[in-house]
């Protein structure tokens, strides 16, 4: 019976190498490769299918692109998930990646399930956080052999394979709908500029138009359905957002980021939707839920961010998690006006029929709450401040 491993494939350098290397290092018969379509370019999708084709024993590609969005995404979005300021593409994507790989290694009848992760990064722990849930072997070559992207590029050379990256330009891109990644190669260093060439998504906000874009997305229990009164899917107001936005030069970041395993590390990424769509759901929160959820929610976002970034999806305190969160959301429904503008993103004008707001309340013009009750509330607000004043100043 032929000795078979499972890999999860992405067509670019790393993966591609970990196929002639399965068989020769490892003494795999067949590697089956398996692409999941999570928003990537459709182009990449088209060549990564075509070199998997000539030198894998079988391919797999996977549209998961509405699941990725309505079960990954939606979560993220009603979470406000940000890590350090990143929005979390790549960490969210990996568990239903890994998840996917695990039912075609099944199907296949593999005895292994492989990934093209490095044994410094993040997304080691992402995959096997899944693959490890079953019984087969677990291979990571770049990890195990300890092997640089410099090696990598002279193996792929010699093997005949087809690569993007080069020496000078070794740049490591991972694109979804939610996101685009670009590391490696002198962006490593952080005081190093990035040239404007590793941007794809978003124009520089020099570029960008000189009219500013107005936009009025519409939210239901906390998920945007709706663009300037189009409703949309949620997978085609990303996209068409990710466009938009993009144009107007919203949605860049370079930030040093805390890795898992504790190492700093220098990452550029573009999220135009991304940036608007946490922005805007953010906001609309304010508006309609109380102090209170706001203050506890802050909370469960930080370790809810924390868990996805890391991969733990499947922990039960993650489920817990987003059972708060989804009570929480079921009355963040309403409109957010916002204005991008040359890299800039502007909260406009918000409105909710969820909405705490009482402008007759609020205003200086009303007399409907008589401001004299509240007398009695700042007599004994910093009251214990007071009382320790008055001890001090007996000493």
């Amino acid at each position: 019976m032929a000795k078979k491993v499972a890999l999860a494939y992405s067509g670019g350098l790393d993966t591609s190498v970990c196929i002639p290397i399965l068989k020769e290092k490892y003494g795999y018969d067949e590697v089956i490769t398996i692409s999941v379509d999570v928003g990537q370019p459709e182009e990449e999708i088209k060549r990564a299918d075509a070199k998997a084709q000539k030198i894998s024993n079988k391919h797999y590609t996977i549209d998961a692109k509405e699941e990725f969005v309505k079960d990954y995404i939606g979560p993220l979005i009603k979470a406000n998930g940000s890590y350090e300021g990143y929005v979390m593409g790549t960490s969210v994507a990996r568990p239903l990646i890994a998840k996917k790989v695990v039912e075609v290694a099944t199907k296949e009848g593999a005895s292994a399930l492989a990934h093209g992760c490095t044994g410094k990064g993040n997304d080691q722990l992402r995959f096997e956080a899944i693959f490890r849930q079953t019984d087969m072997n677990v291979i990571a070559p770049m990890r195990e052999m300890n092997l640089t992207r410099e090696w990598e590029i002279n193996y792929a050379k010699e093997h005949g394979i087809p690569i993007e990256a080069t020496k000078s330009k070794p740049w490591s891109v991972d694109e979804n709908i939610w996101s685009r990644s670009i590391e490696g190669g002198v962006l490593e260093d952080p005081s190093f500029v990035p040239p404007e060439e590793i941007y794809e998504w978003t124009k520089s906000p020099e570029k960008a138009p000189e009219k500013p874009k107005i936009l009025d997305i519409y939210f239901e229990a906390g998920f945007p359905i709706s663009l300037d009164g189009e409703k949309l899917s949620g997978y085609t107001l990303i996209k068409k957002l990710n466009e938009i936005a993009g144009e107007n030069g919203v949605g860049r970041t370079d930030m040093i980021e805390d890795r898992v395993l504790g190492l700093k590390a220098r990452e550029n990424y573009e999220h135009p939707a991304a940036t608007v769509l946490l922005a805007a759901h953010a906001d609309l929160e304010k508006l309609v839920l109380t102090r209170g959820e706001l203050k506890f929610k802050k909370i469960v976002e930080e370790q809810w961010s924390e868990m996805a970034y890391s991969g733990l999806v499947d922990d039960p305190l993650f489920a817990d998690l987003n059972a708060f969160i989804d009570k929480s959301q079921e009355r963040v429904t309403g409109t957010v006006k916002v204005k991008l503008y040359k890299g800039s993103l502007t909260i406009l004008a918000r409105s909710s029929p969820n909405s705490l707001y009482s402008v007759d309340l609020v205003s200086f013009d009303s007399q409907t709450i008589d401001q004299k009750d509240a007398e009695g509330f700042a007599k004994y607000h910093g009251f214990q401040a007071r009382m320790y004043r008055k001890v001090m100043d007996k000493h």
